[in-house]
């Protein structure tokens, strides 16, 4: 599964510096987790389950996190930012000229997204996490409040993150920028939930995306 150092909140300046030893241990104890949710669910694992699996003691765990809804939650943020990166460096790469007309072209939108998803495998058992991660908000008021907090945070990095990527493309959306993203997203959503029900590449899980993008993107 693909790293980064996000656990749950933007990095700011002034936020106290993470030692790399203290790294190494979030580090494996998300990996862990994402192995043990994975396979037996969020709500059908423990913290003693997910620390045997990093090979800590709860000490380690309660260092690094509150409760397992706090790791889930930046288990979550750390897949997206590290989605993010994937997206923005495989724009930087494209050696193609985005737009035909002015429409995007459709080779540039599937490259873009087999970037964004990686490996398959991996994507789908993540998907199952954030799936029941969003159960659990539905269900839990509490858990509700951290799951709404941390989209929106993630919505925000999202959309400074897709302006970043149309300025370099040379791209404008043609209605609000927000609006844009929001559709963007669920349509994305949708395009990776159909990707995980085959094996290997399937032109489906882009059959909606590619129109969309032309819709709400054109040449700035």
């Amino acid at each position: 599964m693909s790293t980064d150092t996000g656990a749950g909140v933007a990095p700011s300046d002034d936020a106290p510096q993470v030692s790399p030893r203290r790294e190494r241990t979030r580090e494996r104890l998300l990996d862990a987790a994402f192995e043990v949710f994975s396979r037996v669910g969020v709500q059908g694992s423990s913290i003693e389950t997910i620390c045997d699996a990093a090979g800590f003691t709860r000490g380690a765990f309660y260092s690094n996190f509150a409760s397992k809804e706090e790791l889930l939650v930046a288990l979550v943020t750390r897949d997206m930012r590290a989605r993010l990166a994937s997206l923005e460096g495989v724009v930087e790469e494209l050696d193609v000229t985005a737009v035909e007309g002015s429409t995007v072209r459709p080779e540039v939108v599937r490259t873009v997204f087999a970037a964004v998803m990686g490996d398959p495998d991996d994507q789908r058992r993540f998907h199952l996490v954030q799936t029941e991660f969003e159960l659990m908000a539905l269900r839990d008021p509490e858990i509700g409040q951290r799951y709404q907090a941390q989209q929106e945070q993630i919505r925000g990095e999202l959309l400074e993150a897709m302006r970043r990527v149309f300025a370099t493309l040379g791209l404008r959306f043609v209605i609000p920028d927000r609006e844009a993203v929001d559709i963007l997203v669920a349509t994305y959503l949708f395009s990776a939930q159909q990707a995980f029900f085959v094996r290997g590449e399937d032109p489906r899980a882009t059959a909606l995306l590619e129109p969309v993008v032309r819709l709400l993107a054109t040449e700035a």
